[in-house]
């Protein structure tokens, strides 16, 4: 579904992300994982077209995402989560949500991806009419996955999901990550709690200061000792 190759990018003379290639396929879960600074928000910048590339290629279901508009690139079934949510403080919650399908037209299919989302959030329709700015910090995440959730994405990037919340809530937010997961939605998660990310996806990348230093499935990267000593404190 997704191919990254041989991307570059650069933030003035800094060489931020050096021949970075990765692939997502159809229906999985894919992490990215890294220390700070390693590059992976940079990543999910440049495939959502939000940070320019000098070099490389990326393709979504074999079109080509450098030739697209970065306010069309939703319009091809690719949705973006932020890292630290950027909900709409002084909207609702259902408001918020009706703004993540300001692309589609068909009112019918607007409430029909509204339930969709109340059904993995059930918390945002208990608090549909509450201001965005007053929930909590798993409560914004939840909002701001819904949101995107609302063109019906056939790829969801998803950039440090748990950032900033308590073990409990991250232990929350996993579970909806793997329950969008078994749901057949395809997703690539940056995350710094590698632990969480690894247990959850199907295949992992490790990033290190804008390389791919490692890859393969999340089970065996989990238990490769160099991926436990640097990213999982064992």
């Amino acid at each position: 579904m997704l191919e990254v190759k041989d991307l570059n990018l650069y933030y003035g003379a800094i060489h931020a992300l050096k021949g970075i290639s990765l692939t997502v396929k159809d229906g999985e879960l894919v992490s990215l994982i890294g220390s700070n600074g390693a590059g992976k928000t940079s990543t999910l910048h440049a495939i959502s077209g939000l940070l320019p590339i000098s070099s490389g290629s990326l393709t979504l279901d074999g079109r080509d995402l450098r030739k697209v508009h970065p306010n069309k690139i939703i319009n091809l079934g690719l949705a973006h989560v932020p890292e630290g949510r950027h909900v709409f403080a002084r909207m609702t919650v259902e408001e918020n949500l009706l703004m993540g399908a300001y692309i589609i037209r068909d009112s019918k299919k607007i409430m029909k991806n509204l339930e969709k989302v109340y059904s993995y959030f059930p918390r945002l329709r208990e608090r549909y009419k509450q201001l965005a700015g007053t929930l909590s910090g798993g409560e914004q995440q939840m909002l701001a996955t819904g949101r995107a959730l609302m063109t019906d994405p056939s790829i969801l990037l998803m950039d440090e999901p748990s950032m900033g919340l308590s073990p409990l809530l991250v232990k929350e937010i996993f579970s909806i990550i793997q329950t969008l997961h078994d749901s057949g939605i395809t997703i690539l998660l940056v995350e710094q709690n590698a632990k969480m990310a690894l247990a959850v996806s199907d295949r992992a990348y490790v990033l290190e200061t804008g390389k791919i230093s490692m890859s393969g499935p999340a089970s065996e990267l989990a238990n490769d000792d160099r991926v436990r000593k640097a990213y999982l404190g064992a």
